[in-house]
């Protein structure tokens, strides 16, 4: 049993992988008694991806800390007003205010700074340099591993990263930003300015973008903190 009033956690992936990335997290969650729920987003439109997230979080039998990682956040945010959801947790993640995007805030990225590898649509799909994953999305991860890992992509719909946040979770619940200082996706600068502007309270670490599978017991420590956090309130 969870020593947690708030024992429930839904983990939100982001584009181009799959909710089998959070296995680590979950391991560690599980072991300390909470009840997590992984939800596999097709990552063909925002709207969906929410609707996806908001049945996963109907399931559950109690309040929800609802965490995301890089897209996942704008799911995360967007469907974070259902109101089982008691806290919300941003895993080197995007925070979109209401009309912004996860396009429009990567258009805005520092033009001087890492840029992420995304590959000219296809037929309406992204995906990510091969030859460039390990270096951009997972350089703390083995070469082995990050390999499967870009050769298993999910193809990420340009609707998706398109859509504008439609009312913005983070304006009324509370949230935590984890912030990963080597990233090569969302460089650090701009997850420390989206974690300012939603009011989040923020824990560096240092890792890739790949944090949630490098080091999944400082993801789940950080969601296990507004776990509590939630529950005293």
């Amino acid at each position: 049993m969870s020593p947690y009033a708030v024992k429930n956690v839904v983990l939100v992936h982001g584009g181009f992988v799959d909710g089998s990335g959070w296995q680590g997290v979950y391991d560690s969650l599980s072991h300390d008694g909470f009840k997590v729920s992984i939800v596999q987003n097709p990552t063909l439109s925002l709207a969906g991806d929410a609707d996806f997230t908001r049945r996963v979080i109907d399931a559950q039998d109690g309040p929800v800390v609802l965490a995301g990682h890089s897209y996942g956040g704008a799911v995360i945010t967007e469907a974070g007003t259902h109101p089982q959801v008691a806290a919300l947790v941003y895993v080197c993640a995007f925070a979109p205010d209401k009309d912004e995007s996860v396009g429009s805030l990567i258009a805005g990225f520092p033009a001087g700074g890492p840029q992420p590898p995304i590959l000219p649509p296809a037929d309406g799909f992204l995906l990510l340099d091969r030859d460039k994953f390990h270096a951009s999305f997972a350089a703390d991860l083995p070469p082995a591993q990050a390999a499967f890992m870009a050769d298993a992509q999910v193809p990420w719909n340009v609707e998706a990263p398109g859509a504008p946040v439609t009312d913005p979770a983070w304006r009324v619940k509370p949230s935590w930003y984890l912030v990963t200082t080597e990233d090569k996706m969302i460089p650090p600068p701009a997850q420390h300015a989206m974690a300012e502007k939603i009011g989040a309270t923020v824990t560096e670490v240092t890792a890739s973008h790949s944090v949630y599978v490098s080091q999944p017991e400082v993801v789940a420590t950080l969601i296990a903190k507004a776990a509590a956090s939630a529950s005293d309130r």
